[in-house]
């Protein structure tokens, strides 16, 4: 049981690394929100074939969507942040962590079904099923990037706690 929840709590700050690796880095390589929000708006309505009226309805729609789920995870972030200046963690802990990670994953899925209905008026099932894979080619693509500038030392390491 500990080896088990052991291994879920490694798995929720490996997931959290990856939502604030950006936030890590220094001052002069800081994320760019502007820059990275339109390249993947240019990469949406490209990858789907958007026509400028579906861009104009759909984007802004799709961007306050991300918006709000990333919102959502911002207290599981922040307790990620915390944990990691910690040596151990408690089981205690560790269930906080997994807790508020699957409470956020909630979160965006309702999110996600609320703003499916939402698009559903705005783009034909094909277009809607194109964004979804094209969403997940994007954040694939950018996470990829991003691994490459992380540094050993700024992965977080386990935390044995027995």
């Amino acid at each position: 049981m500990k080896q088990h929840l052991f291994i879920t709590c490694i798995a929720v700050m490996l997931s959290g690394h990856f939502v604030t690796a950006q936030e890590q880095k220094d001052d002069a390589q800081k994320f760019d929100k502007q820059a990275f929000q339109a390249k993947r708006n240019a990469y949406i309505t490209a990858e789907i074939g958007l026509t400028a009226d579906e861009a104009a309805e759909f984007i802004p729609l799709d961007n306050e969507l991300k918006q709000k789920q990333f919102e959502a995870g911002q207290e599981c972030r922040k307790l990620i942040r915390i944990s990691r200046s910690q040596e151990t963690l408690s089981d205690a802990a560790c269930l906080k962590l997994i807790d508020c990670s699957i409470e956020t994953r909630i979160k965006e899925a309702q999110l996600e079904k609320e703003y499916y209905e939402k698009f559903k008026h705005i783009l034909s099932p094909v277009k809607l099923y194109k964004y979804q894979e094209a969403d997940f080619k994007f954040m694939k693509e950018f996470m990829r990037g991003s691994n490459h500038h992380m540094h050993r030392n700024d992965r977080p390491s386990p935390n044995k706690n027995k």
